[in-house]
């Protein structure tokens, strides 16, 4: 493994470097400008780069920004990489809105990776919502097949966790199978954030520390808000 540069030296030994690749709002928090601060707090370096940039939330009328492609992505990493600045100890990902980015973004793992061999890689599989796709389709492939296998820990929602699974979730048992699937393909932490259950969101959370051995799970159970939320 390459020696961490004099950067990640300097830091407390129970923190860590954290790329985070997401999208971006100048107004509203969504993406980077709600993983970015609290991850400072809890006495990360975190580095960002937007996956995209708009001027508010899609959920507007309108919005204007601009959108990272792929080779912009990598061009960001060589950068860094140039600069001895490559080696972090997370990456996280959120919206990604096309394939060719996304295919950009596993070209990223594996370089984090031969730098890193123990990254952590923490994806949000951005997706859609109440049986919605708010990416396009064949985005959906790509994660299951390509991300999934790689990612160290998963944060779906129901919806995003039934196209992972191509399981049906309907009840707690269903999720804690999701999970199992889950962990099957790769992840040993998987967190679904909302299962739509009798007027509440259930969260559960899975923890497979070896292969052999059943997950360690847990739930809690969150007060539905009768409310519409835009997540880019």
């Amino acid at each position: 493994m390459a020696s961490p540069p004099i950067l990640s030296l300097a830091l407390p030994s129970n923190t860590g470097r954290v790329l985070s690749i997401q999208s971006h709002t100048v107004q509203g928090y969504v993406g980077n400008k709600s993983a970015v601060f609290p991850l400072q707090l809890l006495g990360y370096d975190v580095d960002p780069i937007n996956s995209v940039q708009f001027s508010n939330h899609t959920g507007y009328p309108t919005f204007k920004g601009q959108v990272l492609n792929g080779q912009q992505l990598l061009d960001l990493v060589e950068g860094l990489e140039a600069n001895n600045l490559l080696y972090y100890t997370h990456l996280l990902t959120g919206y990604i809105g096309s394939v060719s980015f996304l295919k950009s973004v596993l070209e990223v793992v594996d370089k984090l990776r031969s730098i890193n061999p123990n990254l952590t890689y923490v994806c949000d599989p951005v997706m859609g919502d109440e049986g919605k796709l708010y990416v396009p389709e064949d985005l959906v492939s790509v994660y299951r097949e390509k991300v999934v296998p790689v990612a160290s820990m998963l944060t779906p929602n129901q919806f995003e966790a039934e196209l992972l699974t191509k399981l049906r979730i309907g009840s707690e048992t269903d999720g804690r199978k999701a999970c199992n699937i889950l962990h099957a393909a790769g992840p040993s932490k998987v967190v679904i954030t909302s299962i739509n259950i009798d007027g509440n969101l259930l969260l559960i959370g899975s923890h497979q520390k070896d292969k052999e051995q059943a997950p360690e799970q847990f739930k809690i159970v969150i007060p539905r808000i009768p409310a519409y939320f835009t997540e880019i």
